[in-house]
């Protein structure tokens, strides 16, 4: 399977046998957390007190409920410390043991429910409503007496992109914020890249009503079977809600925003607000985060436009993780092996540094430079990856050695009948292959109903599977164990017969016992390949550069004698919206509009294909 594949298996497969804690989609979107996800290890309950259903008066007069873990005192009486919040759509129960273990270490927690969301007034919009209302708890958790005058924020995913919500109003008693796993509205959520997600309507049936719904968004079987039976059955997107049984106004409200704009501009930080932006922050992500795109987004943004001095005090943490890894890491995600020293206590690194940025203590021990990424071992036998430090990410992924394109004849459809991939620039040729909206044998026979969730990242059923409908490349065998670190990316020059076709690329390591390792991928609306913002209707014959750059980190030691497989193809997916190729409303488009495209991948000396690859 593909990386983002299994980033999708992670959010469907996700268990909530115990309260969830979601954050955002598949290479995108916000998802519960699990049980043992949301359980550090529990503090003594004699460790602090709570205070239920207090109120929190918005500027608008909307009050939003918290419940609030303060610390105990030898005298009982009311402490004075920095407080931390988590402002959440997933019910603040489901914070219960972080913030018992936060108040246990004496700081004052509050756990606050989105408008909408939980026992808060007023109604939910996803995103829309966090800016203004978490500058406005910041300020009012300043003015309590058990508040000495400093707030912090914790969490990740949804509570991620809510930090940078927040932050970008420039509440003056925000100290610091720890953004994990932070989802970008609409980069990586409600769509990726403009192209739409049918987990959407499974994130939006969990947070329906006031309750959770963690048992249904849960059901991995439930979901996959009605994304299933949407995709056999040609629905148009805009139905999905009625189809699953949940008219939802949040989805259709989304369906009026198909690009990036103002709507979703509103919602995350400014130029000049990033500029003014100088509290501390610890950035985390992890190479198999649903949200690094996300994540990296805010950090590159937040970098650029800082001061030197400012970014001084951003921090960055890559780790091997998935996205429910990015709060409590395990050593494996989806059969991709990590090894022990990937398990990092991340409650701890968090107190240390809210110790260090609130308290003026200690500089947190594991933070040895600006940015700490972790480089998973050759192999995956369960050998021990390491963590690796760089004082600048920038140097840290520059240079990356070009491989162009290039086969026999034009035989690049399979893993039998490969492509290649080589440093030397080809003087003349072509790829092709035929996207059919209406064959469903990829979402039928690879991605079922049924497939082994817990090796979804060795699976090679995609890469095996591609016949005329994709493009297969390779490189040589590697001489020696060779360390990838930095982005890889695509640039595609490529022509389609249609106004527009979506487009995906899958790396993979593919080590010499055959064993693939999925490490990076992207997908691209051809439509939108210059812009977000814009559509830009394909020509027939027309070649266009297609670049596939999404900033996605990848840290891993290939083995000896391993090569690099490159998939091209057609995005064609039970788990994402169907382009139908008609250049019309995507979300409108239904089998009756279906056009087959034939697309033609060019390597020739004036349009050559390339892949990046931050070989070491």
């Amino acid at each position: 399977m593909t990386r983002r594949f299994l980033l999708f298996v992670s959010l469907l497969t996700m268990s909530i046998t115990g309260p969830a804690i979601a954050e955002t989609n598949p290479q995108k979107g916000p998802s519960p957390e699990s049980k043992s996800e949301a359980s550090p290890t529990p503090p003594p309950s004699t460790d602090y007190d709570i205070r239920w259903g207090v109120k929190i008066p918005m500027r608008d007069k909307i009050e939003l409920n918290a419940t609030l873990y303060l610390p105990k005192t030898p005298d009982g009486s009311e402490p004075k410390t920095p407080v931390i919040f988590t402002l959440t759509p997933y019910i603040s129960d489901s914070y219960h043991l972080r913030a018992a273990y936060f108040a246990s270490h004496g700081y004052v927690f509050a756990l606050v429910d989105v408008r909408g969301r939980g026992n808060s007034g007023g109604e939910f919009e996803p995103f829309a409503q966090e800016p203004h209302d978490g500058h406005d708890v910041v300020e009012w958790l300043a003015q309590q007496p058990f508040c000495d005058g400093k707030v912090a924020m914790w969490g990740g995913s949804y509570a991620g992109f809510d930090q940078w919500a927040t932050a970008k109003e420039l509440p003056p008693h925000l100290a610091t914020i720890v953004p994990a796993a932070a989802a970008h509205p609409p980069l990586d959520y409600p769509s990726l890249d403009n192209v739409g997600e049918m987990y959407d309507m499974q994130w939006f049936t969990f947070t329906s009503g006031k309750a959770g719904q963690a048992n249904l968004f849960g059901d991995s079987k439930f979901w996959r079977t009605k994304f299933l039976d949407a995709y056999k059955k040609h629905i148009a997107f805009k139905t999905l809600d009625s189809f699953v049984g949940n008219p939802s106004v949040n989805f259709q409200r989304i369906l009026k925003h198909p690009t990036a704009d103002a709507y979703y501009d509103a919602m995350v930080p400014t130029v000049d607000q990033f500029k003014n932006l100088t509290v501390p922050i610890l950035t985390i992500t992890g190479q198999y985060d649903g949200d690094e795109l996300g994540a990296m987004t805010f950090y590159r943004d937040h970098i650029a436009n800082a001061s030197s001095e400012t970014r001084a005090k951003h921090f960055l943490i890559i780790g091997p993780w998935d996205h429910a890894g990015t709060r409590t890491p395990t050593d494996e995600a989806a059969g991709v092996k990590f090894g022990k020293d990937a398990v990092v206590d991340l409650n701890d690194l968090h107190r240390e540094w809210y110790d260090w940025t609130l308290k003026n203590g200690k500089k947190p021990a594991f933070l040895k430079n600006q940015v700490a990424y972790y480089l998973i071992a050759a192999g995956n036998i369960g050998t021990n990856g390491e963590w690796k430090y760089a004082d600048n990410y920038a140097n840290l992924i520059a240079n990356p050695k070009t491989f162009y394109f290039d086969s026999k004849n034009g035989d690049a459809n399979g893993v039998f009948h490969t492509g290649i991939l080589t440093e030397i620039k080809p003087a003349t040729g072509a790829d092709k292959f035929v996207y059919d909206p209406l064959d469903t044998r990829r979402g039928e026979e690879v991605e079922g109903l049924e497939p082994n969730d817990k090796t979804a990242g060795l699976d090679q059923k995609l890469p095996l599977g591609i016949g005329n409908d994709g493009l297969v490349y390779h490189t040589e065998a590697l001489q020696k164990e060779t360390p990838l670190v930095g982005c890889p990316s695509v640039t595609l020059w490529v022509s389609i017969d249609t106004p527009d076709v979506d487009l995906e690329a899958d790396l993979y390591e593919i080590q010499p016992d055959g064993t693939s390792i999925a490490l990076w991928s992207d997908i691209r609306r051809l439509r939108y390949r210059e812009s977000l913002r814009e559509a830009k209707p394909m020509k027939p014959g027309e070649i266009v550069k297609c670049d596939f750059n999404p900033g996605l980190f990848v840290g891993r030691k290939l083995m000896k004698g391993s090569r690099l497989r490159l998939v091209v193809t057609a995005v064609n997916s039970i788990f994402w919206q169907k382009n139908y190729c008609s250049g019309g409303v995507v979300a409108d488009e239904t089998a009756k509009d279906a056009r087959t495209a034939l697309v033609k991948v060019y390597h020739d000396a004036e349009h050559a294909s390339s892949v990046d690859l931050p070989l070491r």
